[in-house]
């Protein structure tokens, strides 16, 4: 034992030790700063490779290691790194335009040097290079990509940050070196550049595309932005791609508009009311089912046109999508909504729980015109926000006036706790769906956080058309990847970044355009949509074609709510009726994190749940769908926010979220009408509007069931009183939540076998 402990000392010394010399000079004088850096990346680039600090996660490994090489002013090879970041990204070429403005600059710095030309010259020389190099489909992501995430003065703001860190110091520890190095690129790399790579990237947009702004008058006055491109060498009427766009900018509105041109039709982008050159009131989500039958009417008559229109676009635009088909315009003749978000069901709620992101999602879209990303991309900010709302215990209500900025959107959606008309209106509603003859083609991922929201639209369309000409494309992909190229990997809770199958590797850019084409152009049907749902078996290298959802499965797993004494199985209805008592005390504030090990590997995080883990599987089964079941409760109060979580511990001892499901127990049998619990009745909470997952579980894994109580800053606290969980404060706590989880209770796992 006190050896161990000996080792330990000695090598938290020796990171401790682990230090460089940097002048305290250099955090002041920035020619002194520019002559320390190469000098410092160099010795940082030894120790970043070496097997105690190497990242564990290629793209990780890649992504600092090419910006050290920049710092260090071996830009060769920073362009190497780049590319082979690119190839561990994506399979296909839609990767290619990652970490393009460092890859210009880098270009630029060796034309620099070894034509002994003036920078901007070596610039303009290095942008040309690549910008005609990309394919035709990238050159519409270029404007975006050079222009996000590069505001010169945030990273000005980010290195003195670092710099200030070494006033008074003549040595700086690895992490602030590595940081430090990266902040220093970032500045330097687009200080250099800007403006004059967007200048050069207009010239090159406009030898291409006809892109037209203008105001576009609704009959009642509304006056909205919308930007049309098209390719100039298409001079016959074409179909046109329209996108509703709240993330308004021109460089983003112009790129969206590309999106289409590239493909062969003419993109048209349509700016929500208040955004742009609009002077409308801006309240999200309100009034794209009135406003988009206007903008494709008026679209589908313009010269450009010929008379066809179809919609694409994620989230917010997927939405949109759902919102013009509530009253369908005749030359709409295709919509591909993608990660679409439910609104009222899966946002600004999931299942009736408000989410404390809403508040920061309003201020990125009506703080101004445009959207804010200084303020959305604070994350400090935004998590210390909701940190100050649940240690104070203030009503849910109090969220914006912590904030410092009360906000009457986030109000009135606190106004609407079910599913009532105000969100009904937004969208289609039961027998509207039965008026959507059109072909639909939807896209989400497993770990898509609007997964829902796309398939509340789905499914709801399939309950009330009798034969909707509807698609679902669903993978192991997340709110980003579902909706645009697609990537090699995919972030899994408790997991880490997880390489995908080979065969998942699609571009989702591409199909959707394929599906235009086989709609609009009378092309050939993509070769993937081999079913009204194709979905990719994870684990396995395979997708698989079936005609419903519910096909999905074949068969389930009942794992019910029961310690296993005696050896007995989970998945076996107990004999006799037996409860798992659980307490939570809403007053304390302060909880201790608490984990379960489940092996030497990996521990699950168990704060206000109660653990179930299964036999060890003696054969491999593919659990394909998502969680059902029924939990039988007795609570002491008259309501509670239920939360399951379903995991595998794989052979190896690492665990896989596999899925999860949160609800408000009120409202877990009719999302539109409250229904109270009577405490200390027992009643039955239905388990619906669970996360979708479709993955082979190898033989020897162990599946474990945490169900719980939610109870953390970034959501609603329910205090069970009954009255509107939005008003609730601390002071409504009373004694501590008490949960009887009856064994007869189950959770129901489906289960796909050929």
């Amino acid at each position: 034992m006190k050896f161990k402990i000996l080792v330990a000392l000695v090598f938290v010394n020796l990171m401790q030790a682990q230090k460089f010399y940097f002048p305290k000079t250099a955090a002041t004088d920035s020619v002194i700063l520019d002559k320390q850096i190469p000098e410092l990346a160099l010795k940082v680039i030894t120790e970043y490779q070496s097997p105690k600090n190497k990242p564990k996660y290629t793209l990780t490994f890649l992504d600092n290691l090419f910006r050290l090489q920049l710092a260090a002013k071996d830009y060769k090879n920073s362009i190497v790194s780049i590319t082979d970041y690119r190839k561990e990204y994506a399979d296909h070429n839609m990767a290619g335009n990652k970490h393009l403005a460092h890859e210009i600059y880098s270009m630029a710095k060796l034309v620099e040097k070894d034509e002994k030309i003036p920078f901007p010259d070596a610039l303009q020389r290095a942008f040309t290079t690549r910008y005609e190099s990309l394919p035709e489909t990238l050159t519409a992501k270029v404007g975006p990509t050079l222009d996000i995430d590069s505001d010169v003065k945030d990273h000005k703001k980010t290195l003195k940050a670092s710099l200030d860190k070494q006033k008074d110091k003549d040595s700086i520890d690895y992490a602030s070196a590595l940081a430090l190095c990266k902040n220093y690129v970032n500045y330097k790399t687009y200080s250099s550049i800007k403006p004059q790579i967007m200048q050069l990237f207009k010239v090159k947009e406009q030898e291409k595309f006809i892109i037209e702004t203008q105001i576009l008058t609704l009959k009642k006055g509304t006056k909205l932005t919308i930007t049309i491109v098209r390719k100039k060498e298409n001079t016959s009427p074409l179909p046109v791609i329209l996108t509703n766009n709240i993330y308004a900018g021109e460089f983003v509105d112009a790129g969206m508009g590309k999106r289409a041109a590239v493909y062969n039709y003419v993109g048209a982008v349509v700016n929500t009311r208040g955004k742009r050159d609009s002077n409308d009131p801006n309240n999200p989500f309100e009034d794209e089912a009135q406003d988009l039958y206007e903008v494709i009417d008026w679209v589908s008559k313009q010269p450009w046109s010929n008379g066809k229109v179809g919609m694409i676009g994620g989230s917010y635009l997927g939405f949109s999508q759902w919102a013009a088909a509530k009253k369908l315009h005749p030359a709409l003749k295709t919509i591909v909504p993608q990660v679409s978000v439910g609104i009222g069901i899966d946002y600004p709620s999931q299942n009736n729980v408000f989410k404390g992101y809403m508040l920061q999602w309003i201020h990125y879209v009506t703080n101004n015109k445009l959207t804010d990303e200084a303020s959305f991309n604070n994350d400090t900010k935004w998590d210390s926000i909701n940190t100050a709302w649940y240690k104070s215990g203030r009503s849910f209500r109090a969220l914006d006036s912590l904030s410092g900025k009360p906000n009457k959107i986030f109000q009135r959606w606190l106004d609407h706790p079910g599913y009532d008309k105000y969100w009904q209106n937004m969208v289609p509603y039961k027998k509207d769906f039965a008026k959507i003859n059109i072909p639909v083609l939807t896209t989400t991922g497993y770990y898509d956080a609007d997964q829902i929201g796309a398939l509340y639209y789905y499914k709801e369309h399939r309950k009330y058309n009798k034969n909707p000409n509807h698609y679902l494309v669903i993978g192991p992909y997340d709110h980003a990847a579902a909706q645009s190229y697609g990537y090699n990997y995919v972030y899994v809770y408790g997991y880490g970044n997880l390489l995908i199958d080979p065969v998942a590797r699609i571009s989702i850019d591409k199909l959707a355009f394929s599906w235009f084409d086989y709609i609009l152009k009378d092309g050939k049907k993509p070769e993937l949509l081999k079913d009204k749902v194709n979905f990719q078996i994870m684990n396995s290298n395979t997708w698989k074609h079936v005609p419903t959802l519910d096909k999905m499965h074949t068969s389930s797993l009942k794992f019910y709510l029961q310690d296993r004494k005696n050896d007995s199985s989970v998945f076996e209805k107990p004999g006799t009726e037996q409860f798992t008592k659980q307490t939570v005390d809403f007053k304390d504030r302060n909880p201790k994190y608490l984990y379960h090990r489940v092996s030497k590997q990996d521990s699950i995080y168990v704060t206000n749940s109660v653990y179930f883990e299964s036999e060890i599987l003696d054969k491999d089964i593919i659990v394909s769908g998502n969680l059902s079941g029924v939990f039988n409760v007795s609570i002491n109060k008259k309501d509670f926010d239920p939360k399951t979580s379903l995991y595998q511990v794989q052979p190896d001892g690492k665990i896989f979220l596999l899925s999860t499901h949160l609800t408000r127990a009120s409202y877990a049998k009719n999302n539109s009408k409250r229904h109270l619990l009577k405490p200390g009745k027992k009643e039955q909470i239905p388990i619906k509007n669970s996360f979708f997952m479709s993955k082979k579980i190898e033989k020897g894994s162990k599946l474990v069931l945490l169900v719980g109580v939610n109870k953390n800053k970034n959501w609603q606290v329910n205090y069970g009183t009954g009255k509107n969980v939005s008003d609730e404060t601390v002071k409504d706590a009373g004694e501590p939540l008490e949960i009887k989880w009856y064994n007869d209770s189950y959770v129901e796992i489906p289960v796909y076998k050929d």
